[in-house]
């Protein structure tokens, strides 16, 4: 059953009463909240995901509530919860959705040894996947949106996640974290396409969570090849331009956008030589998505 099939009130109540209980790629999570808004972003942007009955073992815990009830009416706040520790101070009462993605990201990343965790959204077609590592502003989610609007299944915005076991890139498809300018560039290019509340003077300004395809939810575990390592940096009027990298400056640079590179050792040394060995690795400077589409298009053939 999916989390669609649930009326409003039907959500709210799982969300008040023992947590919504669904799976996100390989993960499973409990999420408990009172907070209206938080089943109002679960409706717009994860109708597509599995629900899981109560017996099923979670991986997540998870809670956003006010600090307190006074807190509830007075300069209202909320708190981000995973078995009970809150790993950050809390945020205005309406950045609560947003808070919820931002925690679900601290709980994956730092719990998921299994894999390398890469900084960086994952894109799949064939069969092969396109990491794209990048550091805030350099334009990563706004391509990996438009890639997946174009048709291109979306395995992760934030993270990539590299098993230890296999080298393969496992999905965590979620929805897609939108930035400033970046929202309003998505929806001229796919109208259609649904954006759950768009929160104003967050810590990272504007955001916007652009819903993930259904079809990319359903495929959650099926893993893809890494194919192509490519930094993306965004560039007002620069032309589009995709330059070879070598495999010794892409293995630096994905060290330095990895989780936990340092946590796993020699294992994680030894995958990210993996990941390297397995891909081919480029620079890419862009300002027009058009051009940028085309361009990874013809890569993907």
């Amino acid at each position: 059953m999916k989390l669609a099939t649930l009326s409003k009130k039907g959500l709210i109540r799982s969300l008040n009463s023992g947590g919504l209980r669904f799976k996100i790629g390989a993960f499973t999570i409990c999420l408990s909240s009172p907070i209206a808004e938080v089943a109002d972003h679960l409706l717009a942007l994860y109708g597509a995901f599995e629900l899981i009955d109560d017996e099923a073992f979670i991986d997540f815990y998870t809670l956003l509530a006010p600090p307190s009830k006074v807190r509830r009416y007075f300069r209202p706040q909320v708190n981000f919860s995973f078995d009970g520790f809150i790993p950050f101070k809390p945020l205005p009462y309406n950045q609560a959705s947003a808070m919820f993605e931002w925690g679900l990201n601290w709980c994956i990343a730092n719990h998921s040894h299994q894999h390398l965790i890469i900084h960086a959204a994952v894109v799949e077609r064939n069969g092969r996947a396109f990491i794209f590592p990048g550091t805030p502003g350099s334009g990563k989610s706004t391509l990996c949106a438009a890639l997946v609007c174009s048709g291109w299944r979306l395995l992760s915005d934030e993270m990539t996640l590299l098993s230890l076991a296999d080298g393969l890139v496992y999905p965590v498809p979620r929805p897609i974290s939108l930035k400033n300018r970046s929202i309003d560039v998505i929806r001229s290019l796919h109208p259609d396409a649904v954006m759950g509340q768009v929160v104003n003077d967050t810590l990272k300004g504007t955001v916007g969570h652009l819903r993930p395809p259904d079809s990319s939810v359903e495929s959650g575990a099926i893993p893809a090849q890494p194919a192509k390592l490519i930094f993306p940096k965004y560039q007002d009027a620069s032309k589009t331009e995709l330059t070879p990298l070598s495999k010794a400056r892409a293995f630096l640079k994905v060290a330095e956008n990895s989780f936990n590179y340092n946590v796993l050792g020699v294992v994680g040394f030894n995958s990210l030589g993996a990941l390297i060995d397995a891909s081919d690795c480029y620079e890419f400077k862009y300002s027009r998505l058009d051009e940028a589409l085309a361009l990874f298009a013809e890569l993907a053939r």
